[in-house]
């Protein structure tokens, strides 16, 4: 089927998954040193020495080689393409649904990135627990199928969704306040700056700007997300936030908040950039 025949909502699938496919490639090497950093906190002494994301980086580095930081870029790949694609598709579908007639508000908008994440992120679930796996250095998976059946066969099915609700808590509102502020923020530009040559510039800053709030915000819920997958896939979410603020208090929390949150900021920047150029060169309103 040629693209200019498909249906909307598949033009936009493809356009999110090209726009994911780039923006993993670039900064899987901050997603890896992210949960790296997690995985070691976790497994370290209340009152033991802290340890940084260069010396994170470093490590990798000379212990794995540089292609190290693209470790667990397999499943960011399997994860990312459809997730990334199901996300923009189920966006533009509900947009084009609820708001047909008139541009959403602030609350609107939030609703809207709030809802293609729920859908997306409990679909791509079991990929998300074996990608954060890869990515810890704990276990030795050969492959992301190989992966999947050990788990099952090991832990049950049921291992595959560990960590849901501190997903949802993560990505949903990240979503919804990214959404929220991206276009806020690019719907105060001038009308002048979102039609010249510098719109896709003038996007990926508004997308920064929104990425480091909606970062911030949510990194506490992704710090839990992480500690339960790698530690513990049985541990309730509650149970799994007194243990990390019994062993590292309030900045437990915040653990890898600066990989994360360069990473997750510019993850997004370059995929609505991407994506909504893509877009528009297909003639379709993102």
């Amino acid at each position: 089927m040629e693209l200019s025949l498909a249906h909307p909502a598949i033009k936009a699938f493809m356009c999110g998954s090209l726009s994911g496919t780039c923006s993993t490639l670039l900064f899987q090497p901050l997603d890896l040193v992210k949960t790296r950093l997690q995985t070691l906190q976790s497994g370290m002494q209340p009152g033991s020495a802290r340890v940084g994301m260069f010396t994170v980086f470093l490590s990798v580095v000379r212990t794995e080689r540089l292609l190290g930081l693209w470790k667990g870029v397999s499943p960011s790949f399997v994860r990312t393409i459809p997730g990334v694609g199901l996300y923009f598709s189920t966006f533009y579908s509900l947009k084009q649904h609820f708001f047909q007639e008139r541009r959403p508000g602030a609350i609107d908008a939030a609703l809207l990135g709030a809802g293609a994440r729920t859908v997306a992120g409990v679909l791509m679930l079991p990929v998300t627990v074996i990608k954060t796996r890869f990515e810890s250095g704990q276990y030795r998976y050969g492959s992301v199928v190989g992966a999947l059946r050990s788990v099952c066969q090991t832990e049950g099915p049921r291992a595959l969704f560990s960590g849901l609700m501190a997903t949802l808590l993560r990505d949903v509102p990240f979503s919804g306040i990214y959404v929220m502020f991206y276009s806020q923020t690019k719907a105060s530009m001038p009308t002048e700056v979102r039609e010249s040559v510098y719109a896709p510039l003038a996007n990926l800053s508004c997308g920064v700007l929104a990425g480091v709030l909606a970062s911030l915000i949510t990194q506490p819920a992704d710090v839990v997300k992480t500690h339960i997958q790698v530690s513990n896939p049985q541990l309730r979410t509650a149970e799994a936030i007194r243990i990390i603020f019994t062993e590292r208090g309030f900045q437990g929390f915040f653990t890898g908040a600066v990989p994360r949150s360069l990473r997750r900021t510019m993850m997004a920047a370059m995929a609505w950039t991407v994506y909504e150029q893509m877009m528009a060169r297909l003639g379709l309103k993102s």
